[in-house]
C-alpha cells in the first residue's frame, strides 16, 4: 500500500467515526507503512482535524458511560490502553455529576440483585459490589446503591 492510499483509507475512516491517535499508527504498522511516512501521515490527518485526541476521548467517555454502562474506573483503563494521557481525560470526567453514575448503576444492581447466591445479605451483597466494582462504578457510589436496596426490601 502506498503512502497516499493509506492517508486516504485513514482519512475515510476518521470521517464515519472517532478514532485516536494510537488506533491509527496500529493501522499505520499493520499495514507496514515505514516511520517517516507515519509521520507525515499522521501529521495531515491531524492537522486536517480527522484525528484529535480530545475530541476523541469526550465523544469515548460519554458513549461508553451511556450506552454501555461503564463507570468511571473501567473508561479511565480503556482510555489508558489507547494512549490517551489523564490530563487530556480528567476534565471530561469532571463534567459527568454523580448522578449519571447512579442512574447507571441502580437498575444495574437492582436487576442483578435477585440472581445472586449467597448464605446471607452481606455475602451477597459483597457479590454485587464485587460484580459492580467490576463494571468500574466508585466503591462509594456501589455503597450507596447497595445502602438503597437494602432499605427498600427492608420496606
Amino acid at each position: 500500500m502506498t503512502e497516499q492510499q493509506a492517508q486516504n483509507r485513514l482519512a475515510t475512516l476518521c470521517a464515519k467515526g472517532e478514532h485516536c491517535t494510537q488506533e491509527m499508527l496500529e493501522k499505520l504498522r499493520k499495514w507496514e507503512i515505514d516511520d517517516e511516512a507515519q509521520a507525515r501521515i499522521m501529521a495531515y490527518l491531524t492537522t486536517h482535524h480527522f484525528v484529535d485526541d480530545a475530541r476523541f476521548c469526550e465523544a469515548f467517555i460519554k458513549d461508553k458511560i451511556e450506552f454501555n454502562g461503564w463507570g468511571r474506573r473501567k473508561v479511565e483503563q480503556a482510555l489508558y490502553l489507547k494512549g490517551i494521557p489523564r490530563s487530556l481525560s480528567d476534565p471530561f470526567f469532571e463534567e459527568i455529576p454523580d448522578e449519571m453514575y447512579l442512574e447507571k448503576l441502580r437498575p444495574l444492581i437492582q436487576h442483578k440483585w435477585p440472581t445472586i447466591k449467597g448464605r446471607n445479605d452481606y455475602e451477597r451483597s459483597m457479590k454485587l459490589m464485587k460484580y459492580a466494582l467490576g463494571r468500574g462504578f466508585d466503591m462509594r457510589l456501589v455503597r450507596l446503591c447497595i445502602e438503597e436496596i437494602g432499605e427498600s426490601l427492608d420496606d
